[in-house]
């Protein structure tokens, strides 16, 4: 079993690589980390949840996996407020605001430029991951009580 890095580990915390060439190595590491996903009962797993510094997450929200290689969002509409997890926070939950909608442009695991539109949990989804990519935790999210309460508790 693979070991996701949990909470207070620094890669977390850090913004990760962008990738520049989408080779073989890449497409293994997309297989492994989408059945690593499974395996731990979630829907999405960014690579520094495992130790990986490098701009690509997995997700599956139900509508097929999706590649995110370099993503960016770049429209975002709506809002949606839900309770969220992640597999770095082991059967912690928070409620967190989300956009209802997103489009994000990137690469998919051939190296092509995608455009991914996406509603309520994979979006929610989608935007998990790229916070991850970008060194932001779902902590980062909270009210400032919240994130203490939570931090007096561990």
């Amino acid at each position: 079993m693979i070991e996701i890095k949990k909470y207070g580990e620094p890669i977390l915390k850090k913004k990760t690589k962008s990738i520049g060439e989408v080779d073989d190595e890449i497409r293994k590491l997309i297989s492994f980390m989408m059945a690593a996903t499974h395996e731990a009962g979630g829907v999405g797993l960014a690579a520094n949840q495992i130790g990986l510094d490098l701009n690509m997450a997995v997700v599956d929200a139900g509508n097929g996996l999706k590649v995110l290689i370099n993503p960016k969002i770049v429209k975002m509409e709506g809002e949606q407020i839900d309770e969220e997890g992640c597999l770095s926070f082991p059967g912690v939950y928070f409620k967190i605001k989300r956009p209802r909608y997103i489009e994000v442009e990137a690469l998919d695991k051939f190296g092509n430029l995608q455009k991914i539109k996406a509603w309520d949990l994979e979006a929610r989804a989608i935007c998990h991951e790229v916070d991850h990519l970008n060194g932001k935790l779902i902590l980062d999210r909270i009210g400032f009580l919240q994130r203490l309460k939570w931090k007096l508790k561990i």
